[in-house]
């Protein structure tokens, strides 16, 4: 779409969570007359000066030029249908950051990752290795940072981590250089089904250069199918022409130009989804002209996140591993592929989303020592492994259900304790979103860490 006149317009921004407030002071100092609305009458007690409160959360109000919604907004909320009679285009704050840079002197350089699994580390591998490189980098978007204050900032390449949900209110964006990963089931009660769910992750293939996981059929199909005059297959095989893969232990670039970049082992994390995520990040960087030593030394300085696979505890021969950002089931079987052959103790569950675990379950059912199920859509996981696991011990935890958050975990670590034996693994991984019982993905996994070592420290499972 053509980007408005933001002086002097009037602009709704719905939504006053991080990057509602984001969007609304860059409005502000772009000179724009900025309204704000929430659900929650709170969230408008602290908004950047000169942006005043709105009283109606699904109204927009009369001279509105355009709104800028929260992410997670869906096509058939209220308020989208009253802006499209108002005649108010609505875009993400995404979007809004596009408009911004692209009309500065210098326009920001974006190179974009979505997919299913693996944007947060993907994005952080590709930052450090701009940042390796000697760019002014910064890693923004879904992963904290609101992309307008990394635009505002002026920093001159742009490591962009995008949800669907922002691809779908941000029409107007094309990368230098995007990639999607993968796509697995998500978000499906969002988008409807499938097919809208891949087309809105489609969205970061339309650049100069597209980058996708082919070992992943659906990100596979959207890479053949992008209009990028230039596409980039990343692989775990040995790469063909115009890829990026591992060969004789080795990354390997063969599509901007023969040559080795990095050392399996010098990846972290490693195992086939950290590989992949370091192959992607490693294409991106190429396409902005980063040489391979740059490469090599970026993705050696680069330590991953909380919450993804760590090991918080260990007693008694048994280990507990933190992969609350597992909120899905196609990040769910990553994470049991990480734990080298281990008999697992699963806890799971949350909000699927519409998401099936039918595959997940028949998938991981031969590693299962136990399950510990916890979450709103219990019924659905426990009737997967009703269906494709029988005859693996499953406790069902129902603390926490009234809003008391701090019950569920201890509950749910102390039965995977009674199930797991020396040599095991009681694993956090939830394929599911947390927003049931907990704030976020984070404080589930620092609730799980800390029952985890009140458990170890207790002596139990000894």
């Amino acid at each position: 779409m053509t980007p408005p006149v933001i002086a002097g317009s009037r602009v709704l921004v719905a939504g006053a969570g991080i990057s509602g407030l984001a969007a609304a002071e860059a409005l502000v100092t772009a000179g724009a007359h900025v309204t704000v609305t929430d659900a929650n009458p709170a969230a408008l007690a602290d908004l950047p000066a000169g942006a005043v409160a709105g009283d109606d959360p699904d109204a927009v109000p009369d001279g509105t030029a355009f709104v800028v919604t929260s992410p997670g907004r869906r096509p058939d909320h209220p308020l989208v249908a009253a802006a499209a009679k108002a005649g108010a285009p609505i875009v993400g704050e995404p979007e809004l950051a596009w408009w911004l840079g692209a009309a500065r002197p210098e326009p920001p350089t974006w190179l974009v990752v979505t997919g299913t699994n693996g944007k947060t580390t993907t994005v952080g591998m590709l930052d450090s290795i701009l940042r390796a490189a000697g760019h002014d980098s910064v890693a923004c978007g879904n992963i904290g940072l609101p992309v307008v204050t990394a635009v505002a900032a002026g920093h001159r390449v742009l490591a962009v981590e995008l949800s669907s949900f922002q691809l779908h209110w941000s029409p107007s964006v094309v990368p230098a250089a995007g990639c999607v990963l993968n796509v697995a089931e998500d978000h499906l009660d969002w988008h409807g089904g499938m097919p809208a769910y891949a087309a809105a992750k489609a969205r970061a293939l339309v650049g100069p250069v597209a980058v996708a996981g082919i070992d992943d059929p659906r990100a596979a199909v959207l890479l053949a199918a992008a209009p990028a005059p230039r596409r980039v297959g990343v692989t775990l095989h040995v790469p063909g022409p115009g890829q990026l893969g591992i060969a004789a232990g080795e990354l390997v670039d063969r599509a901007f130009g023969d040559v080795a970049l990095a050392d399996v082992a010098s990846v972290t994390p490693g195992g086939p989804p950290g590989l992949t995520d370091a192959l992607a990040a490693a294409a991106l960087a190429r396409a902005h002209g980063v040489t391979p030593a740059a490469v090599a030394a970026g993705l050696a300085a680069f330590r991953p996140g909380g919450h993804r696979g760590a090991v918080v505890a260990e007693h008694a021969g048994i280990g507990y591993v933190d992969d609350s950002k597992a909120t899905n089931p196609h990040a769910a079987r990553a994470s049991f592929a990480a734990q080298d052959g281990h008999r697992v103790v699963w806890v799971v569950g949350g909000l699927l989303k519409g998401a099936s675990v039918d595959d997940l379950v028949a998938e991981v059912a031969g590693q299962l020592r136990g399950v510990v199920v916890i979450g709103v859509d219990r019924s659905a996981v426990l009737a997967a492994l009703a269906r494709h696991a029988p005859d693996v011990p499953v406790r069902e935890v129902t603390a926490g259900d009234d809003g008391a958050m701090t019950g569920v975990m201890p509950a749910a670590v102390r039965a995977a304790t009674e199930l797991a034996e020396p040599g095991d693994v009681v694993l956090l991984a939830p394929a599911a979103a947390s927003m049931d019982q907990f704030r976020d993905y984070a404080e589930r996994g620092n609730a799980f860490a800390d029952a985890a070592r009140a458990q170890a420290g207790a002596g139990i499972g000894a």
